[in-house]
């Protein structure tokens, strides 16, 4: 299976702890290829409902659906709750592939959350 940074992936983030993201959700890989070819340990950002209040906070990224991402509705990459995943234990299926422009949307969000 070849996992590419932007895809769109369905990942089971439980079990979870205090405040993290849980349940089977939309994740966006944000490792890059070379890792997601010879690592089974991939980083991930989580995609949420979107809201007026979460839209307004700078690193998260708002997503509308398309066909080329295959999302259903209006979403949140939340970029503050990136976490690595072993996708050999948790990838569930794979969805669509984020646009490039918000591939680079969450680059941004990225190093204002890792001060980069």
């Amino acid at each position: 299976m070849k996992l590419k940074r932007g895809m769109i992936i369905d990942v089971n983030l439980d079990p979870t702890l205090g405040s993290e993201t849980g349940k089977i959700r939309l994740c966006i890989i944000v490792t890059n290829n070379i890792y997601n070819r010879r690592v089974p340990v991939i980083q991930v950002v989580p995609i949420t409902n979107w809201n007026e209040k979460k839209a307004r906070i700078k690193t998260n990224i708002v997503i509308q659906p398309s066909s080329i991402n295959c999302l259903t509705k209006k979403s949140i990459a939340d970029c503050l709750q990136t976490r690595p995943i072993d996708y050999r234990s948790r990838l569930v299926s794979i969805r669509g592939e984020l646009e490039t422009e918000l591939i680079l949307k969450i680059d941004q969000a990225l190093k204002i959350v890792f001060s980069l």
